[in-house]
């Protein structure tokens, strides 16, 4: 196929990823308690499952990157790689004196929201950023190029977001583009990258109280005083404008990405 014609048929793919993405996500606009939830669910199955539909459409034939035998190990793989990075971030900064803690609340029940919308962001942005661009890329042009280009647009979208700035979307193409595009090559398939995606955001929003991507995510387990230099905290864009994201989640990536290396 004429490159010309590859990169159109990507761009259109990629449109109707972010699409489905969009309508998938506008159920928790209008719905909330069970009702929301659900929907958030059967949203999040759906965009899966119209992946596959869209791929056997443009490519001939079903992706490779859904095994159900891992969902369960690798959607919790990720997971947890999500839940100890932000972790560690909250961490550095608390003993840097950038993080206080004030309270702690009881809040169970409203986190089930953005819990659950968090699984719909991350589904629908690991579908069309690693199932489309970064693996179509990869097939193309090769693992570095898949890699360095899907980081660099997943990083520029984030420009139109709340007290985004071009550090903001430099630290996120840095820090989550290349994490995600290296645990979606390390592991093969979708379920690391889309784990790690959802706690990521859930924990950093909800359970911390960061800006989510410069966002406000809703409730949130602690509030905190956050204070210190921008270039540290993140400022109003949240801890994915901090170096301290940066360096941790560069250290994932190089863990991985030595894996992998090492394996081929």
């Amino acid at each position: 196929m004429p490159v010309w014609k590859w990169i159109l048929l990507l761009i259109l793919a990629l449109f109707l990823a972010l699409l489905m993405y969009g309508f998938a996500s506008m159920p928790s606009m209008f719905m909330k308690g069970w009702g929301a939830w659900v929907l958030a669910v059967a949203a999040s199955a759906a965009m899966l499952a119209l992946y596959r539909v869209f791929a056997h459409w443009f490519e001939g034939a079903y992706p490779q990157d859904l095994p159900l035998k891992k969902l369960v190990p690798h959607l919790a793989l990720g997971m947890g790689i999500g839940i100890v990075s932000i972790g560690l971030v909250a961490g550095v900064m608390m003993a840097l004196g950038l993080y206080t803690v004030d309270s702690v609340n009881k809040v169970w029940k409203d986190l089930i929201d953005p819990f659950l919308m968090f699984l719909v962001v991350a589904v629908g942005e690991e579908v069309a950023f690693r199932g489309v661009l970064f693996r179509w890329i990869d097939e193309r042009f090769g693992f570095w190029w898949a890699l360095v280009a899907s980081a660099l647009i997943f990083g520029l979208i984030h420009i139109t977001n709340d007290n985004a700035t071009l550090w903001s979307s430099v630290a996120i193409a840095i820090e989550a583009g290349l994490l995600l595009g290296m645990a979606y090559k390390w592991s093969g398939n979708l379920w690391v990258p889309i784990g790690f995606h959802w706690t990521w955001n859930f924990v950093q929003g909800n359970i911390f109280g960061f800006a989510v991507s410069g966002n406000d995510s809703g409730a949130s387990m602690i509030q905190a005083t956050i204070e210190g230099p921008q270039w540290l905290t993140g400022g109003p864009f949240g801890a994915e404008a901090s170096v301290i994201s940066m360096v941790v989640c560069l250290g994932f990536t190089a863990l991985l990405l030595k894996n992998y290396l090492s394996k081929k």
